[in-house]
């Protein structure tokens, strides 16, 4: 098995950014969910709600993320001053410290959004611990939603696909690792695993939801691929597609990279 794609989300829930190779770092990927947008009250704000956030797409360039929404374009930094105070921020049930970019981050992002918003940033050394009901050795995540690393095999998606009147693309599910060989849904029994010379660890499978509906390039909801989905990989009330995972070393991955399984579930 090889790994053939890999991707961060810089802003979380906007447009992906595929990698040749990246850094693994203990919280996800480098720079992979380190930026988030939040309402008013300072609550997370996702697809879930406003599937509209799908038309931002963002690329990498020399030290910036650019933000590209129609023919409008904003550059980010990867890796901004934080001589600004920390504000609290809520993503699920747990409340964070971030860095707020200011005012004109947060106007660009509320015009084009069309609600109000603001751009927070996760600085690497802050702290926010995995379910510990899963972790292993008090991992931890920035602002993706629970784990670190999400891995997600092509075989997988060709059986769903085959299940689909109208197939849907992998940007669906928002992996960070895709890879192709073995069977369908594979993953699912992965315990310890190297992607190269990295060790990651499955914690559980990845419970999806209605964001798995948004037509990425489209920011429309429909209701595929969650309703096949849920037809055969539900447990109790959960539709699974895809593993979590925490990294057992801080490395780096790059696409071609053999996947060694040295343990299952």
């Amino acid at each position: 098995m090889k790994l053939t794609e890999i991707w961060i989300y810089p802003v979380k829930s906007l447009g992906g950014v595929r990698l040749k190779k990246a850094g693994v770092l203990p919280k996800g990927l480098q720079y992979d969910r380190r930026y988030m947008l939040v309402d008013e009250n300072n609550r997370f704000i996702t697809q879930r709600v406003f599937p509209q956030l799908a038309l931002f797409k963002l690329s990498l360039g020399e030290n910036v993320f650019t933000v590209t929404h129609g023919n409008d374009v904003i550059d980010l930094p990867v890796s901004p001053e934080l001589s600004k105070g920390f504000t609290a921020v809520t993503i699920w049930n747990d409340v964070v410290q971030g860095v707020e970019l200011g005012e004109k981050f947060n106007q660009w992002f509320s015009d084009r959004a069309e609600l109000k918003c603001k751009l927070v940033f996760f600085p690497e050394e802050n702290e926010r611990l995995v379910d510990k009901d899963f972790a292993q050795n008090n991992e931890q995540v920035g602002f993706a939603d629970g784990y670190p690393f999400l891995i997600i095999g092509q075989s997988s998606l060709d059986e769903l696909n085959s299940k689909l009147e109208v197939p849907v693309p992998m940007n669906r599910f928002r992996p960070n690792f895709v890879f192709e060989g073995g069977k369908p849904f594979a993953e699912d029994n992965w315990r310890d695993i190297k992607i190269g010379a990295n060790g990651f660890t499955g914690l559980k499978l990845c419970a999806r939801c209605v964001l798995t509906t948004v037509n990425q390039e489209t920011g429309e909801m429909g209701m595929e691929p969650l309703a096949t989905l849920s037809r055969f990989r539900k447990v109790g009330s959960k539709v699974n597609f895809g593993q979590n995972l925490v990294a057992r070393n801080h490395l780096k991955v790059s696409e071609g990279d053999e996947i060694e399984i040295e343990s299952f579930q």
